[in-house]
């Protein structure tokens, strides 16, 4: 009897260990959703892609904050001098390559974009030095006003420079901010408020390069 009572403690005893050890087993960590500016612009015809002249669109600088995948956002209406990231959503690529890919897409709407490495590799070849368009990003991030209302701000230094034996020549510097409203207050809605942004400020950084002499 005795032992059939100490085994009956045993087997209660390691049921109960076991089941705190289930217990402190973490979750399963939760994947982070990765996202992008969408399909983007069409395929521009041959003779849209050439009414133009060519620009080199070299690779965008920005600060650290930036240069990586985190979506940020800002609370405007607790501390809206601190960048807070998503737990759960990043960029498919640091935002600098996302924006050059997208201002690449627009701006080829209507003229020749090429990159430094093609530059050089035209001038090797003889052919006319096309003009360099330098783009610094300064702010990219959703900023709430409150809890349920947020915007996409995003905010550039545009620098338009000739290629000139003695070496690049400033011809026009713009300054660019684009505020675009979030559809919803989440990620999400971010995401697409910033690459609305991003669309608005290819269609101004166009027009300037269009009436810069």
């Amino acid at each position: 009897m005795m032992r059939r009572v100490l085994n009956a403690w045993c087997a209660a005893g390691f049921a109960l260990a076991m089941a705190g050890c289930a217990s402190v087993v973490p979750d399963k960590p939760v994947r982070a959703i990765e996202y992008d500016f969408g399909l983007g612009a069409s395929a521009p015809s041959p003779a849209a892609a050439t009414a133009l002249a060519a620009v080199v669109l070299a690779d965008i600088d920005t600060t650290s904050a930036f240069d990586n995948s985190a979506l940020l956002y800002r609370l405007g209406y607790a501390d809206a001098h601190q960048l807070r990231p998503y737990a759960h959503a990043r960029w498919s690529a640091a935002p600098p390559q996302l924006i050059r890919q997208r201002l690449r897409e627009q701006l080829g709407q209507a003229r020749p974009v090429l990159d430094l490495a093609e530059s050089a590799a035209l001038a090797r070849s003889g052919g006319a030095m096309p003009r360099v368009l330098r783009i610094e990003l300064e702010e990219f991030s959703q900023v709430f006003d409150s809890p349920t209302q947020s915007w996409g701000l995003l905010r550039l230094r545009a620098s338009l420079f000739e290629n000139e034996p003695a070496g690049e020549k400033l011809l026009g510097q713009r300054h660019i901010v684009k505020r675009e409203p979030a559809p919803s207050a989440d990620a999400s809605g971010g995401v697409r408020a910033l690459a609305a942004a991003t669309d608005a400020a290819a269609v101004e950084i166009g027009q300037w390069l269009q009436q810069t002499p």
